[in-house]
């Protein structure tokens, strides 16, 4: 039987940016509780495997040398804010970004060699706001771009699709592709204009990479019925189009109702329409082979259930989740059906929409 690989692991609780700070222990421990405690670990079609560390070649796919080093520095130091604002790191941050990287290739190496069916990697730190020579937004390496990187260096891919689905754009993530249209980067997020101050609708690529990065930037409170209208008529058109070879997706769960940090006013629901909408697609067209990555997401209690709930559905398993929708705003609906408008408008110059 083919499983469904789960890359956990206990070290990634080291990295202690501050108990106060939203990218917490806490947010992996309620994880590991949730798996745990549900039985899932336990079902034959998954299997939990531990991260091996990633070498420093493996981040010189995407990140620059005296980048690394100097994070390596910082941290042996004894730890401090690597970028302008909230990347706080401790000593032992280094090595667990490394082991963030090294999980999520090890589930990509073992979803393309077919020993596993799929994959969600629960790592920490996130990656997609880290940019080849800066940390950003909690990230310190770009764990998403490294597996892609990876995919077309060792493996021969050419199309490889990036779903980015946490609530903040994944600027990062998005420089990093934004001249090959051998990654298609299709994000989801709330309006950039506050952070990180990248995601408008007309970034869409550049040179060879024109028509390959695709942003929805949805209003703040935009909910699930215009948040599944986008997957709807922009990504899987999109996606049906590119016909991909492996899918990556950068799972946020930060667009949640009740999240501390975003404010997308997503329900659970969503979040296991778009997973089936992502399987479906991976089955068509790259005979399964997708690998999920976390990033945000910011309320330890619905990361447990989220987690349980996106594994079981990945493996194939019956899982319920409850949860209320939130009362919506009609103007914002309305602003957020424009700019699915316009996002079809602009993205009509490469795409069939």
């Amino acid at each position: 039987m083919s499983k469904t690989l789960i890359v956990l692991s206990p070290r990634y609780l080291d990295h202690k940016p501050g108990f106060s700070h939203p990218e917490s222990p806490r947010r992996l421990k309620a994880i590991m509780e949730g798996l745990e405690t549900s039985g899932i670990l336990n079902e034959e079609s998954c299997m939990a495997i531990e991260p091996e560390l990633a070498t420093a070649e493996d981040l010189e796919l995407v990140h620059r040398p005296d980048y690394i080093q100097m994070v390596k520095r910082v941290c042996q130091s004894g730890g401090r804010v690597l970028d302008l604002g909230d990347t706080q790191v401790s000593r032992e941050s280094y090595d667990v970004a490394r082991l963030a990287v090294g999980g999520t290739l090890k589930a990509v190496d073992k979803v393309i060699k077919a020993e596993s069916k799929n994959a969600f990697a629960f790592v920490r730190p996130p990656g997609h706001h880290a940019g080849p020579y800066y940390a950003m937004g909690f990230c310190i390496f770009n764990n998403i771009a490294l597996a892609a990187a990876h995919l077309l260096r060792d493996c021969g891919l050419e199309r490889i699709l990036i779903l980015d689905i946490d609530a903040h754009h994944g600027n990062g993530t998005q420089e990093t592709f934004y001249e090959t249209s051998k990654v298609l980067y299709m994000s989801l997020h709330q309006d950039p204009r506050g952070f990180p101050g990248t995601g408008f609708i007309e970034e869409t690529g550049n040179e060879e990479g024109a028509g390959y990065t695709v942003n929805i930037p949805l209003p703040f409170q935009s909910g699930d019925s215009v948040y599944w209208k986008a997957i709807k008529e922009v990504v899987v058109p999109i996606v049906s189009q590119y016909k991909p070879q492996f899918i990556l997706v950068s799972a946020g769960f930060d667009g949640y109702h009740r999240d501390t940090v975003a404010g997308l006013s997503l329900s659970a629901f969503i979040y296991l329409r778009v997973f089936r909408v992502i399987l479906d697609l991976s089955h068509e067209f790259c005979d399964d082979k997708a690998v999920a990555v976390l990033e945000g997401g910011y309320r330890p209690s619905f990361l447990r259930k989220a987690a349980v709930a996106t594994v079981a559905q990945m493996a194939g398993l019956e899982y319920r989740i409850s949860d209320r929708r939130p009362l919506l705003n009609l103007e914002v609906q309305r602003m957020a059906v424009q700019i699915i408008e316009e996002v079809k408008r602009v993205q009509s110059s490469f795409w069939a929409l």
